[in-house]
């Protein structure tokens, strides 16, 4: 086993605590469902939100979906002019197989953050 780190991230349409978790959740379901991830192998989760959303912590959605026993940490995103608005990430850092190849998700429109990857869409 070795460590492994991968990102991910998605939008939401308003600042509403439902829609912060209904896309934290989608989000880390697919992570896991990626990248055949159990929560037992994950070692930590950093989420970051744009300066708009502060309905709800995306670490409450995280906790729903098995993470309660995974140390999380919500924090802001830097708000550089222009940037998407309304954006939920995630860092996540977890133990894998060797040969294991991270899968990256992008969902919603924050898959424009990353479109160079197109095995994160």
């Amino acid at each position: 086993m070795r460590l492994f780190a991968l990102r991910g991230a998605s939008s939401v349409e308003r600042n509403g605590a439902q829609e912060i978790l209904d896309a934290t959740t989608e989000l880390m379901r697919e992570i896991m469902s990626r990248n055949a991830l159990a929560p037992e192998r994950v070692v930590s989760c950093i989420f970051t939100v744009t300066d708009d959303l502060d309905a709800e912590f995306p670490a409450v959605a995280a906790r729903a979906v098995g993470f309660e026993s995974v140390p999380l940490l919500c924090a802001r995103e830097i708000p550089v002019p222009g940037s998407m608005p309304r954006v939920i990430r995630v860092l996540i850092h977890y133990h894998a197989e060797e040969d294991h190849v991270p899968a990256h998700v992008y969902l919603g429109t924050a898959r424009a953050l990353r479109a160079d990857l197109t095995a994160a869409q």
